[in-house]
C-alpha cells in the first residue's frame, strides 16, 4: 500500500469514526424524547374507570413536610382497584428498561417526599375512596370490624362507625390521614401501650403488589405478603382496602393533665401506668421547655386554666413534663370512674397544684388537633415546612437520652411540640416490616417542628434541621440503639443499619412483591433497574 493510500484510508477510517461517534451521540440525546413520548402516549391509551392527569399536577409534587418537592410525569385518579392494577401492570411490563416509578399519594403527610415519585406515576388514593362504601359489621360476629377504602381518611371512619356506637382501637393525633398511608408506617398514638400501634388491628388488606397482581391477605391468606405491607413503606405493594378491628366506643372522656419538673419521676410514673392492670385509656407525655408561642400549642385545648398553658409554670425557663391521659365515660361506670381516676392519680409524683381535668366528647378530643390546625391555618401557619423527627428508644437509655436532648441540645420547644411516651414491644408483631428497638418498653420521642418565619431574619428551618442532626449524632456516637419513626435515609447502606436483622426478609420480600423496584421510590431505599439482592 502506497504511503498516498494509507493517508486516505485513515482519513476515511476518521472520517466513520467521527460519523458514528455523532450519530451515537445524536441517538443518547433523542433516546429520552422517544421514550418519553412513548410512555406518554401509552398511559393515554389506558383505558380505566377513572382518569389521569398530567398537567396541574402541582399538588402531588409537594406533602405535609413541605421540604422535597418532585414533580410526577402523571397523576392517576382511580375509580376501583382494577385502574390500580392496570397501572401498576402496566408499568411492570414495560420492564427494566423503563425508568417509570409509581408511588401512592394518601392525603399527602409524609415528611421527606416519601410519597412523591419524580418524573413517574401518582396514584391519587383518596379518588379510590369516592366510590368505595365503608361497611361496619356488628351484627352476628364475634368481634365488630369495618371494611374501608385504603384511601379514605380516618376522621370518616370515626364519624360512620360512632353512628353504630364503635370506633377503631388504636389512633393517630392528627385524624385527617388516610388508612394506607398510616398502615404503611405503624401509626402510633397514646391507645398504642394498650391496643398496640394501628397495624396491630387490621384483620385483612387487599394488596396492588409490584407485579399487578391484587390479592387478599390476612394472618391466615397470604400471610408474609400481608405482614410486609403492614410498616412496609410502600414497599411491597399499595393497600386498596383494609379491614379495621373495632371496639365500643365512648361518647365522653374525661381529659387530664398534670405537670413535673423531673424526667425520672416522669418517666417512671408513665411505665407504672402503661404497665396496670387497670389504667387510663390514653396516656401521652409532651416536653415543655421556654415555650411562649402558638406552634407548640396545635394539640392541646387553648384553655388558660390548663397547666400547659399556664404562663407561671413556664416563666422561669425550667424544663417541665407534660402527663397527658383520658379515661372513657361509660354510662354504666358513672358512678365509679371518678373514684377510679382518683386512686389512680394518688398513685403519681406529679406537682399537686397542675392538675388540670375536664369533660369532653370523645369525637372531640380524638379530632383535637384538627381544631388547631383551623386556626394555624387562619394565620397561615399550616403549610410552613416541617421537618420532624420522630424516634424510638430503647427504655434503658431513655434517661440518658433525656439529659442530652431535653437538657442541652433542646432550647425551648416554640417551634412545635415534643411527644415522649412509652408503649409495649409486645404489641408489635414482630413478623411486619416495622422496626423498633429490640426492649420490653421502647419510648416514642417525637420532635414536631415547624420552620417558623422570623422576624429577625434568622432560618427556621436550618436552626431545626441542625438541631435534628445533632439529636442523631448523639444517639449515634452514644450508641444508644435508637431507632427512627418515619424514617428518612439517602443511601441504601443506611437503610441496611436501620433494618439491622430484618434487612434480609426485607430485601427477599422485595425481590417477591415488587421485583423491578418500581414502588415508592421516594423512600430512596431501592432504585429501579438495579438489582434488589
Amino acid at each position: 500500500m502506497t504511503c498516498q493510500n494509507l493517508v486516505l484510508t485513515r482519513k476515511t477510517n476518521i472520517l466513520f469514526v467521527r460519523s458514528f461517534t455523532i450519530l451515537v451521540l445524536i441517538w443518547i440525546v433523542m433516546k429520552p424524547e422517544v421514550c418519553f413520548s412513548s410512555v406518554l402516549s401509552s398511559l393515554k391509551a389506558l383505558h380505566l374507570q377513572g382518569y389521569i392527569t398530567f398537567e396541574n399536577n402541582e399538588f402531588a409534587s409537594r406533602d405535609f413536610g413541605n421540604q422535597i418537592h418532585s414533580h410526577p410525569l402523571a397523576v392517576v385518579h382511580p375509580k376501583s382497584v382494577t385502574d390500580i392494577s392496570e397501572i401498576v401492570t402496566h408499568v411492570w411490563q414495560m420492564g427494566p428498561a423503563s425508568e417509570l416509578t409509581v408511588a401512592a399519594r394518601g392525603h399527602g403527610h409524609s415528611l421527606q417526599g416519601q410519597a412523591q415519585a419524580r418524573g413517574g406515576v401518582i396514584i391519587n388514593m383518596e379518588s379510590l375512596r369516592q366510590d368505595q362504601e365503608m361497611q361496619v359489621y356488628y351484627r352476628g360476629v364475634q368481634f365488630p370490624y369495618v371494611d374501608v377504602s385504603a384511601g379514605e381518611l380516618w376522621i370518616n371512619i370515626l364519624h360512620e362507625t360512632l353512628k353504630y356506637g364503635l370506633a377503631p382501637k388504636s389512633w393517630t393525633d392528627y385524624l385527617h390521614l388516610t388508612v394506607g398511608g398510616t398502615l404503611s408506617n405503624a401509626g402510633i398514638s397514646g391507645q398504642a401501650f394498650r391496643h398496640g400501634p394501628q397495624i396491630s388491628n387490621v384483620r385483612q388488606l387487599e394488596v396492588v403488589t409490584g407485579k399487578g397482581e391484587v390479592l387478599i391477605c390476612s394472618q391466615e391468606q397470604n400471610a408474609d405478603l400481608f405482614h410486609a405491607v403492614l410498616g412496609g413503606l410502600g414497599q411491597f405493594g399499595i393497600i386498596t382496602r383494609a379491614r379495621i378491628s373495632l371496639e365500643r366506643a365512648p361518647k365522653m372522656v374525661k381529659w387530664i393533665r398534670v405537670l413535673y419538673s423531673d424526667f425520672s419521676t416522669f418517666a417512671r410514673d408513665q411505665e407504672r401506668l402503661i404497665s396496670a392492670s387497670k389504667t387510663f385509656d390514653y396516656i401521652e407525655g409532651l416536653v415543655i421547655k421556654n415555650k411562649t408561642g402558638l406552634l407548640n400549642n396545635w394539640r392541646t385545648s387553648f384553655d388558660p386554666q390548663d397547666p400547659v398553658q399556664a404562663s407561671h409554670f413556664v416563666s422561669d425557663g425550667r424544663t417541665l413534663y407534660c402527663l397527658e391521659l383520658t379515661k372513657n365515660l361509660y354510662p354504666e361506670k358513672f358512678d365509679t370512674v371518678n373514684q377510679e381516676i382518683e386512686d389512680l392519680l394518688s398513685q403519681l409524683s406529679y406537682i399537686p397544684s397542675t392538675l388540670f381535668m375536664s369533660e369532653v366528647p370523645y369525637i372531640d378530643f380524638l379530632d383535637r388537633v384538627h381544631a388547631s390546625e383551623l386556626i394555624l391555618r387562619s394565620k397561615g401557619l399550616w403549610d410552613l415546612p416541617h421537618p420532624w423527627l420522630n424516634l424510638l428508644v430503647p427504655k434503658s437509655k431513655i434517661q440518658h437520652f433525656a439529659n442530652e436532648v431535653f437538657g442541652n441540645i433542646l432550647s425551648d420547644t416554640n417551634n412545635g411540640p415534643v411527644l415522649v411516651y412509652p408503649i409495649h414491644k409486645s404489641k408489635v408483631d414482630n413478623r411486619t416490616s416495622f422496626v423498633c428497638p429490640d426492649e420490653d418498653i421502647i419510648y416514642l420521642v417525637a420532635f414536631l417542628s415547624h420552620a417558623n418565619p422570623s422576624s429577625n431574619g434568622t432560618d427556621s428551618l436550618q436552626h431545626v434541621l441542625t438541631q435534628n442532626k445533632r439529636i442523631l449524632d448523639f444517639c449515634e456516637v452514644s450508641h444508644l440503639g435508637v431507632k427512627q419513626y418515619l424514617p428518612h435515609y439517602t443511601t441504601q447502606e443506611q437503610w441496611r443499619t436501620h433494618f439491622g436483622p430484618k434487612w434480609e426478609v426485607f430485601v427477599q420480600r422485595k425481590s417477591v412483591y415488587d421485583p423491578l423496584a418500581m414502588l415508592a421510590p421516594g423512600q430512596n431505599i431501592f432504585q429501579k433497574s438495579v438489582s434488589v439482592s
